[in-house]
C-alpha cells in the first residue's frame, strides 16, 4: 500500500486491546463493576442485549446508502458521482471491504468505544485513495500544546508505533466530555452491563445442575458413611431418568425440592438489565426483541419510525458532519459538496400508506411519475410523459409559466 500508512498495513491486523481515555471525569476509574465482572468492549458483546443494541444500530446506518452531495447554484443537490471520494463512501472505502461493512465497523466502534478512527491514505496533490479502518485500541491519541491532536498507532507486537498527523486521520467521536475525545460507552455503561454479565453467568451456573436439588430421599434413623455413599450412588444411577417411577423402600419418602428460574426471579430481574443496557446505548427495547405486551401492530411501527428518528437520525448527522470537515476541504465545501445518508427507505410505512403518500405528493405537482417510478426501483416510462407534473385541480401539466389542460395517464 502506497502512502504514509504502507508500512504498518500488515501490523493492524483486527483484534482487541486495552483502551485508555485519559479524558473521562475523575468518577470513572477501571472498567471493574459492581458486580464483580470486568466490562471493557469486548466482554461486552457477549451480553445478548448489547450485541443486539449494537448489531441493530450498525446495520440501520450501512444499510442506509451514503453518497456525496453537490448542491445546485439555484437550490437542490445531485449526487457527485464525479468526485474521487463518492465511490470510496458509496461503495468500496479500502481493498476489497464494502461500504456496508466500513459504516457498519465504524458505529460498532462508537457505540462502545465512543470513537472511530479511520487513516486517510493521500497522493499527489492530496486526493484520498484509501479509507483504512484502525482498532480503537490501536491508537493513541495526545492533545499538544498547540491543541492540535496526534495520533500513535501501534502494531500488534507493541512495537513499531507510527505517528499519524492530524490531517491523516478522520477521528470521529461520540459523546465527549472535553471536546477532542468521545468517552467510552461501556466505561460509562459498566454496572449496567456488569450486572448483565454477572445475571447470565449466575443463571448459567443455576441451571448446570438445576436451579436446586431436584428433592430431599429421606429415610427414618441414621446412616453410616458406607450406606450413604451408597444410597447416593444409587439415586444417581436409578433417578436420573426423566418420568421413572422411583420405587422407595423401609419408610423412605421422595420430597420435591426443584425450583424453576422464574421462582429464583432471574427472568424478571434479567429483563430489567435488557432494558437497562437499551437505555444506555440509545436503543429502544423493542429493536432488539423485547416488547410490551400491550403494543398494537400501529404502535409497534411507530416505534420502529421512532428509532430512525431518535436513533439513528442523530448519529448519520453526526457521521456526515465529520466527514465533511475531515475529508473535504474548506473549498470543496464552499463549493456545496456534503455526505449523506438516505435514511429515507428506514422510514417507509405499509406498502398501501406509502404508495397512498406518493399519489399524494403526485396530484400535487410535487413529483413527476418517472421519479415515483425511481423511488420504487422501477425504470423510467418509456414515453415522454414521465417527466410531467401535474397538479389536482384540472390535471394539467405544470411548467411554471401557463397550465395546459392534458389527458393524463397512470404512474
Amino acid at each position: 500500500m502506497a502512502g504514509l500508512f504502507g508500512s504498518i498495513a500488515g501490523a493492524l491486523e483486527r483484534k482487541s486491546g486495552t483502551f485508555t481515555l485519559d479524558q473521562l471525569p475523575g468518577f470513572l476509574m477501571g472498567p471493574e463493576s459492581k458486580a464483580g465482572v470486568s466490562v471493557t468492549y469486548s466482554t461486552a458483546l457477549q451480553v445478548a442485549a448489547v450485541l443486539a443494541c449494537v448489531r441493530v444500530v450498525a446495520q440501520g446506518i450501512a444499510q442506509s446508502p451514503a453518497k456525496l452531495m453537490k448542491t445546485r447554484p439555484a437550490g437542490g443537490a445531485d449526487v457527485a458521482r464525479e468526485h474521487p471520494l463518492y465511490w470510496l463512501l458509496y461503495r468500496q472505502p479500502f481493498g476489497r471491504q464494502t461500504a456496508f461493512e466500513f459504516w457498519e465497523t465504524i458505529v460498532a466502534h462508537l457505540m462502545l468505544c465512543g470513537n472511530a478512527f479511520v487513516f486517510i491514505n493521500r497522493v499527489g496533490s492530496g486526493r484520498i485513495v484509501e479509507l483504512v479502518l484502525l482498532e480503537p485500541g490501536k491508537v493513541r491519541v495526545t492533545r499538544q500544546s498547540d491543541l492540535t491532536l496526534r495520533y500513535t498507532v501501534t502494531g500488534d507486537d507493541g512495537a513499531g508505533e507510527r505517528t499519524i498527523p492530524a490531517e491523516g486521520m478522520w477521528h470521529i467521536r461520540g459523546l465527549s466530555w472535553s471536546g477532542w475525545m468521545g468517552m467510552e460507552v461501556v466505561r460509562l455503561a459498566r454496572e449496567a452491563i456488569g450486572l448483565a454479565i454477572a445475571l447470565e453467568q449466575s443463571h448459567a451456573e443455576m441451571h448446570k445442575n438445576g436451579v436446586s436439588p431436584s428433592g430431599v430421599y429421606s429415610i427414618e434413623g441414621s446412616l453410616s458413611v458406607e450406606q450413604h455413599a451408597q444410597l447416593t450412588t444409587w439415586l444417581k444411577q436409578h433417578a436420573s431418568a426423566s418420568g421413572t417411577p422411583l420405587v422407595l423402600d423401609r419408610g423412605a419418602k421422595w420430597l420435591q425440592q426443584q425450583m424453576s428460574g422464574v421462582d429464583a426471579q432471574h427472568v424478571e430481574t434479567r429483563r430489567l438489565q435488557i432494558e437497562e443496557v437499551c437505555r444506555a446505548l440509545g436503543v429502544m427495547p423493542i429493536m432488539v426483541g423485547l416488547s410490551e405486551k400491550t403494543a398494537t401492530y400501529a404502535s409497534a411501527e411507530q416505534m420502529f419510525l421512532a428509532h430512525v428518528v431518535h436513533t439513528l437520525s442523530p448519529l448519520a448527522n453526526r457521521l456526515e458532519q465529520s466527514a465533511d470537515v475531515s475529508l473535504l476541504s474548506e473549498q470543496e465545501q464552499r463549493d456545496g459538496y456534503y455526505l449523506k445518508f438516505n435514511l429515507a427507505a428506514l422510514m417507509r410505512g405499509d406498502y398501501k400508506s406509502r404508495q397512498e403518500g406518493l399519489q399524494i405528493m403526485r396530484r400535487n405537482g410535487v413529483i413527476n411519475a418517472d421519479q415515483w417510478r425511481e423511488m420504487e426501483d422501477m425504470n423510467p416510462r418509456d414515453d415522454a410523459g414521465g417527466g410531467q407534473y401535474i397538479v389536482e385541480g384540472n390535471m394539467a401539466v405544470q411548467d411554471g409559466r401557463d397550465l395546459t389542460p392534458v389527458k393524463t395517464t397512470g404512474a
